[in-house]
């Protein structure tokens, strides 16, 4: 696995040290020795490295990558540029359209929020192939409950977006008066209709950072290509 090398590596630290995490190391290794396992084992750790703590304005929580192949790069409900759009993304361009007017790109790759601060965080980092949630309580949700609670701890305004209930049960995790909490229905074609559909996360979110004296995000991804 990739180290974490950036500012996230001095509030992580003791999370490399505590018996847990040896165990989910050496789960890990074995299983992409013995098994074929997403993302690609420089990528596990990229939504840490694309975006620095201190870059944090929005947070993203996903439950864990994608499963086919070639789609998990890293960050949660972004697939690599050459990789059609997953249907979960389909629904949060077609709300993102319905909520600011942004086009509809060609490609999945939301690697543009990341590097504007916004941190794409899947809960559990990594799984094995076409086979969803196989690594649900190896170890990851100890680690990236770790990170949401420095994140929570952080002394400025920050967006939490929580969709579908596994990340709205980080929610209680949540008690710092200086950031926003918004819950919406997972933006899955079994749930998005429930209420993801017109709950206007995007917009929410800029006037919050705005209000706030930050630089609102840049939500539209572009054309790739022709």
């Amino acid at each position: 696995m990739a180290a974490i090398s950036n500012d996230w590596l001095e509030p992580l630290s003791s999370e490399f040290r505590k018996p847990y995490y040896k165990k989910l190391y050496e789960t890990v290794k074995h299983e992409y020795e013995t098994r074929k396992i997403f993302p690609d084992p420089d990528d596990i750790f990229n939504a840490f490295a694309f975006t620095p703590l201190e870059k944090v304005k929005v947070v993203i929580l996903g439950q864990d990558p994608y499963h086919n192949n070639g789609q998990a790069h890293g960050l949660c409900f972004s697939v690599k540029p050459d990789v059609e759009v997953p249907p979960s993304l389909v629904n949060i361009y077609q709300e993102l359209h319905d909520d600011l007017g942004c086009y509809i790109p060609n490609n999945g790759y939301l690697k543009k929020w990341a590097d504007q601060g916004v941190m794409l965080l899947n809960t559990v980092l990594t799984v094995r192939a076409h086979q969803a949630n196989s690594h649900h309580d190896i170890g990851w949700e100890q680690f990236t409950d770790a990170a949401i609670q420095v994140l929570n701890e952080q002394d400025r305004p920050m967006v939490f977006i929580l969709w579908g209930r596994p990340a709205q049960a980080k929610a209680a995790m949540l008690n710092n008066p200086r950031h926003l909490i918004l819950k919406a229905p997972h933006p899955s074609p079994l749930s998005a209709y429930r209420g993801f559909f017109g709950s206007r996360p995007f917009s929410q979110t800029n006037d919050f950072l705005t209000q706030n004296g930050l630089m609102p995000i840049d939500w539209q991804i572009e054309n790739i290509g022709s």
